[in-house]
């Protein structure tokens, strides 16, 4: 063991090496020197368990610098998402359209007049430029904008009724992924829950008969991410917003993922719209930026101008706001919502969502010659018809037909599969799919890049 350690490169000599000269340019003295003293201490470690010099003692050089490039490479790497989920929220749901990039990467470049009023020189309000786009686009009077719809519900809880009763039916206390819960917001708003209805059923009778002293508002729940089937009955919220008027009270909604548009009119299921609550009368309509609508993560907020300036006047709201980034691609993301007919194309998560079956097919016929010669050997691959799901708790029970191509392992071993979808997480750029019916599917509804898909799985 001591001859062991005495092949052990000296760090001076080492930073002398010409083979270390570009990872010194790269990252410089002070890091190179950490790096190697901490390979030194690994390898004396692995010859005090094992009597032997490390795989890579070699090559001191090609290690350090392989290291290096991989402590650098971002945690946050693009991936292929053939998973099935268009808005995977793993993945970071909804892409950005090329404008909202565009508008990001010009924020970031160059002071902009994020709070500075350009008609008088006076500081303006964050929200201000977004705000008119909402209000045009929904009808409200007013918007507030603050980081996701979980913060959205917090501050309108907290700031219209704080230590009063805040009336919600039994069979909206939703759940959502991250442990976001009804009840557990509303005491951390500092109000009260009264539960009405039943699971299944609830009636206009039920909201009359809790409504008191210390009721402070009504509130609404979208059920984005389950359905209850059946046996069942719900207010709707013009109902709500006339037995709350008979009491001065306002009424507020979480649409959980929102949409601007009409989703029947490309095929998809029906999905509440915020602009048809607020015709409805409903004071304030909260909903994401990053689901549905195909923007950044953000909480949205549109309703009545007073109860948003109460809003915007809460503290919490400067500890939730948003900042420059994500208000530049929500304004460009809603600017295209002003131009319907080429909204489909500009939008990737509605481009990916109304993607037909049959374009999908022919996608997976071009793919399968390359792949067939890549993995027939060891993998039997075939097209076969599935079906992708929106994601998010969007629709939750709704599917759309698609196709995927399809590994099965020849020798029928489970763990052959495994293997090569953990191969696959490895790549420069993983590809991601699913496991299912023992098979590897590669649902390929989110693909665009053809090309860079058989660059990535090659061999």
């Amino acid at each position: 063991m001591k001859s062991l350690y005495s092949q052990l490169p000296a760090i001076d000599s080492l930073l002398r090496d010409p083979a270390l000269q570009p990872l010194l340019n790269q990252i410089g003295t002070a890091f190179t020197t950490r790096q190697l003293r901490d390979m030194q201490q690994e390898a004396r470690e692995h010859i005090q368990q094992h009597q032997a010099l490390p795989d890579w003692h070699a090559s001191w050089p090609d290690e350090a610098l392989r290291r290096s490039q991989q402590q650098q490479q971002s945690a946050l790497r693009p991936v292929f998402n053939l998973t099935g989920t268009v808005l995977h929220t793993n993945l970071g749901r909804a892409q950005l359209s090329d404008r909202a990039i565009n508008a990001v990467a010009n924020c970031l470049r160059q002071p902009v007049t994020l709070e500075y009023a350009l008609d008088d020189a006076a500081r303006g309000h964050r929200d201000r430029a977004v705000s008119a786009l909402l209000c045009e686009l929904t009808g409200a009077e007013a918007a507030c904008i603050v980081n996701n719809n979980a913060a959205a519900v917090l501050l309108m809880l907290a700031a219209l009724a704080p230590g009063r009763e805040v009336i919600v039916s039994r069979g909206e206390l939703v759940e959502i992924g991250g442990a976001f819960r009804i009840p557990d917001v509303m005491r951390q708003a500092g109000c009260e829950l009264v539960e009405v209805g039943t699971t299944n059923r609830t009636h206009a009778k039920d909201y009359r008969a809790a409504i008191g002293e210390n009721t402070g508002l009504l509130m609404k729940v979208h059920t984005s991410n389950y359905q209850i089937q059946g046996f069942t009955h719900a207010v709707a919220e013009a109902e709500l917003v006339a037995i709350a008027a008979e009491h001065q009270l306002p009424v507020i909604t979480d649409l959980g993922s929102g949409s601007l548009i009409d989703m029947t009119a490309f095929g998809l299921p029906a999905e509440p719209m915020p602009q048809q609550l607020i015709a409805a009368g409903v004071s304030l309509v909260s909903f994401s930026g990053d689901k549905l609508l195909g923007g950044p993560q953000a909480g949205i907020i549109v309703g009545k101008q007073a109860l948003i300036d109460r809003l915007q006047q809460h503290p919490l709201k400067r500890a939730l706001r948003v900042d420059k980034m994500t208000l530049a691609a929500l304004e460009a993301t809603l600017q295209l919502y002003r131009q319907p007919d080429t909204l489909r194309e500009a939008l990737p998560t509605l481009r990916w969502l109304t993607r037909s079956p049959h374009d999908i097919q022919q996608q997976a016929e071009r793919l399968m010659p390359a792949l067939e010669q890549a993995y027939g050997e060891d993998f039997s691959l075939a097209i076969a018809a599935c079906s992708s799901q929106i994601g998010s708790g969007s629709l939750p029970v709704e599917r759309i037909p698609s196709f995927a191509i399809t590994f099965a392992a020849r020798d029928g071993h489970g763990s052959a599969l495994a293997n090569l979808a953990q191969r696959w997480r490895s790549l420069p750029r993983p590809v991601i799919g699913r496991i299912q019916e023992g098979k590897l599917w590669l649902d390929l509804r989110c693909l665009d890049d053809e090309a860079a898909l058989i660059q990535a799985l090659a061999p």
